[in-house]
Order: structure tokens, then C-alpha cells, then sequence
């Protein structure tokens, strides 16, 4: 059977505080594991892999952001270093041709197969050259054609739904028009979204909101179209429900806004939903 693991961002634990401090990475992971979690996703040290096994989080999954082919080996290596089997990767800028992006690519995968040990996916995300549906599908038609193999591809699809103005209807039609890139990836961030907004708060006077419900619908059409290959029969996704901060970009330019929920019990709440969600679907 197919298998999910609960993956927790710890950015979304960025902006909690104690006695005006940040809390410390091992209360972070802590409280990842507390929570229900099975790993934590970030920019990995080997701090974060001793904590990870002293609070029994199983899996640890890396981030590499760059835009230079020459360090993309080190960056890969550092993730290994700190525990990363899986590693996402934000490449390259919104103005980098599909052309000159799939090349990196290619480079960057070959050098996590040099170094062995590691599965690297590239991320959809804003202000990278995937920033739109056109530039993403345009790079994984040109890596297949160079290379024979389907690219791996790490799906926020909160970025494409902003970028298209989507409408809760139009979600899966809209979003799940590749179902091959889909059931080849290994992670997804789950991030709740409407049209106009990247993410949407998951809860309000402790219920889930309308705009979140709607968003369920959706993620259930994912797990359920991953889980319907039959090459993933025996395979893991990594479900992210990535929520952003408040101050992650500081003055106003976070993910979070002023007035809603914060984002780490936001991002709780949502693992759950997403549990919850996948142990109800079926093929």
C-alpha cells in the first residue's frame, strides 16, 4: 500500500517566541514530534539529524535555493550531511529562460547521483523559473527529451492557483492537467490556497474556514490521483502542509497576514485534515 509521512516546515515555527526569544531548534523539533509529525523540512545541519533521532522523527528532508551550477554539488553534500534523503530545491530566477533552467537541472541531478544517497525534486514556487504552469511543463518536456527520464517535481500548487486566479471549482481541472508529473513526485506542499491568495488560514474561533474546505477537496484530489498509480503501491509521499509565517519576510511581506491564525498551530491543524483525508481515500 502506499504510504504518506507527515512532514513539518519549521519555518512555520519561525515566528513563536518565548520570553521574547525564538524558540530553540530542539523545542522546534520537539515540538514536531509531539504534534504527530514523522520528520521536519528545512536547510539541514547535522544538529538538525542528532535532534531529529534524539525525538524519533524518522525523516529529514533538505532545501537547496540557488542559481549557480558551481555550488550545487557542496549545497547537496551539506543537505546529505545533515540527514537529507529527500531534498527540494527552489532554482534559478523568474526570468531564467526554460532552456538555460533545464540545463541546470540536469546538472544538479547528476551531481546528486554522483554523491548518492539522495532524491532531489524541483519545487513550483514563485520568483524561481518555475514560477508559472507554462515555464514548469516547458522544463520537464525538455528534460524528458534530453534525458529519457520524467522530471521530479515538488508540487506547491498555491503559486500556479495565484498565477491563474483559480475559483474552488476550477482547482483540479485546472491544477491536475500533468497527472503523470503528479504520481511521479515524492513530495507536495500542501498549502492552503484560494485564487487570490497563496495561503488561506486553515482555522476561525477554532473551526475550519470555507476557504479551507474548499482546499480540502483539492488536496484529497491529489492524494487520491498519486495513489491511483500503480507505481506508487509501494512508495512514500511526503506531504508538507506548509504553512508560512508572519514575519518570515518582514514588514508585511510574509506569507502570513496580521490578524489570522498563526502558522504553526495552523499547520497543525492541518496535518490532521490531511491525515484525516488520507485515511478515508481510496484508488
Amino acid at each position: 500500500m502506499p504510504h504518506i509521512a507527515h512532514i513539518a516546515a519549521l519555518w512555520s515555527l519561525l515566528d513563536l517566541r518565548s520570553r521574547g526569544r525564538p524558540w530553540s531548534l530542539e523545542r522546534k523539533i520537539r515540538a514536531a514530534a509531539a504534534a504527530g509529525f514523522d520528520g521536519v523540512a528545512g536547510t539541514l545541519t547535522p544538529a538538525h539529524r542528532r535532534l531529529a533521532e534524539k525525538h524519533g522523527l524518522r525523516h529529514l528532508l533538505g532545501f537547496i535555493s540557488s542559481d549557480d551550477p558551481g555550488e550545487f554539488a557542496a549545497r547537496i553534500r551539506a543537505q546529505k550531511e545533515g540527514g537529507a534523503v529527500h531534498i527540494n530545491v527552489q532554482m534559478d530566477n523568474h526570468d531564467t529562460p526554460p532552456a538555460l533552467a533545464t540545463r541546470h537541472w540536469i546538472r544538479l541531478v547528476r551531481e546528486a547521483e554522483r554523491i548518492g544517497g539522495v532524491v532531489v525534486s524541483l519545487e513550483v514556487h514563485r520568483d524561481t523559473c518555475t514560477e508559472t504552469p507554462e515555464k514548469t511543463y516547458e522544463i520537464a518536456e525538455r528534460y524528458q527529451r534530453a534525458t529519457g527520464e520524467m522530471i521530479k517535481i515538488n508540487f506547491d500548487f498555491s503559486h500556479f492557483a495565484v498565477v491563474k486566479h483559480l475559483s474552488p471549482g476550477d482547482y483540479a481541472a485546472r491544477l491536475l492537467d500533468h497527472p503523470d508529473l503528479v504520481q511521479n513526485s515524492e513530495q507536495c506542499h500542501f498549502r492552503p490556497f484560494n485564487g487570490h491568495h497563496c495561503q488561506v488560514p486553515v482555522t476561525h474561533d477554532g473551526r475550519l474556514t470555507p476557504e479551507v474546505r474548499s482546499y480540502l477537496a483539492f488536496a484529497r484530489a491529489v492524494m487520491k490521483l498519486w495513489r491511483s498509480a500503480s507505481s506508487n503501491r509501494n512508495r512514500t509521499l511526503y506531504a508538507c502542509p506548509e504553512m508560512g509565517p508572519l514575519g518570515g519576510f518582514g514588514r508585511g511581506g510574509g506569507y502570513n497576514v496580521t490578524g489570522l491564525p498563526p502558522s504553526w498551530p495552523d499547520a497543525v491543524a492541518l496535518r490532521a485534515e490531511i491525515a484525516r483525508l488520507w485515511a478515508r481515500g481510496t484508488p
